[in-house]
């Protein structure tokens, strides 16, 4: 196993998974290459990884032949035959679908120990930030992912308005950050006197979010890349399941879930939006504010795990 390729669906948070298995076979001295569309576009966050752009599908198995393994995340995507791609192909589906209190981040950690031998393994996935930023530089300011993957994943628009503007009253300064084909569902919140950044590629958003004092959002990728950064990070969840697995689980975070309280499982996937109330999140956010010390800006610090 001393050389690998990692294959990344093109979702931030799965990527982001799969980099602490990068991360931990390099750590015990694997060659490793990854390639994905969002990893590469953060490339400059993990130094010293061979990282490429997506694999087209009419070249990889020609690509992988130089591998003696690859390994991707979810068993119909990117390659629904990776199997046939490479003799030595590794899919890890069915850590997504155990039955398990434990989160994404951990279950593939314990898997590199435990499958692969890695003695050393952890849910660190080796994201380091680029010179010149300040790890959360500007304490009160707290970015707002309203939006998700899938719609059945996000809140309510109004009540992260209304959460919005609650923690505008508190003294913080609540930012919407919103993708350049969703601004324009987004621009009214400005008259509210509430933020919305035109960031751009996701490396930008990643070096806006590492220098954010907090974040909140739905179940998404940006979580992920929140809590890669160690900021602390709200996570509103429709089910208990669903928050235990994916939780973004590097840096300090709460998870809320909007289901709690109600007692059928169909019913909890339609109304859980509804019984989450602004006022119960902002309660939650609270508790993490508490929790948390408040950064020291300009000092950014070491992400990397200590030994």
């Amino acid at each position: 196993m001393k050389n690998v390729a990692l294959i990344t669906f093109p979702a931030i948070g799965d990527s982001l998974l799969l980099m602490t298995v990068a991360h931990n076979l390099r750590l015990h001295g694997a060659r490793v290459t990854i390639f994905g569309p969002h990893v590469h576009t953060l490339r400059a966050w993990f130094p010293g990884l061979d990282i490429q752009p997506a694999l087209p599908a009419d070249t990889a198995a020609d690509r992988l032949a130089a591998f003696d393994m690859a390994v991707q995340l979810h068993d119909d995507r990117p390659f629904p035959d990776l199997a046939r791609l490479h003799p030595r192909a590794i899919v890890l589906e069915h850590l997504c679908r155990l039955r398990s209190p434990k989160s994404m981040a951990l279950r593939l950690a314990e898997y590199c120990r435990d499958e692969f031998g890695l003695p050393r393994a952890g849910k660190y996935n080796g994201m380091l930030a680029p010179a010149g930023l300040h790890h959360r530089r500007h304490a009160l300011r707290v970015a707002i992912h309203p939006t998700a993957s899938t719609r059945d994943k996000c809140w309510l628009p109004q009540r992260f308005v209304a959460l919005g503007r609650h923690l505008r009253d508190k003294g913080f300064d609540p930012n919407f950050i919103v993708s350049p084909a969703e601004r324009p569902q987004w621009t009214h919140v400005q008259a509210l006197g509430l933020g919305l950044p035109d960031l751009g590629s996701l490396d930008n958003v990643a070096a806006w979010l590492f220098e954010s004092g907090w974040f909140i959002g739905n179940d998404s990728g940006i979580g992920h890349l929140a809590s890669s950064l160690h900021v602390p990070t709200l996570s509103l969840f429709k089910r208990l399941g669903s928050a235990q697995t994916w939780r973004p689980d590097w840096g300090p975070g709460r998870v809320v879930i909007g289901s709690a309280y109600v007692p059928a499982g169909r019913l909890k996937e339609k109304v859980w939006k509804y019984t989450l109330t602004s006022g119960r999140a902002a309660r939650a956010f609270a508790r993490l504010h508490g929790e948390q010390p408040a950064p020291v800006p300009p000092a950014g610090p070491d992400l990397r795990p200590s030994r």
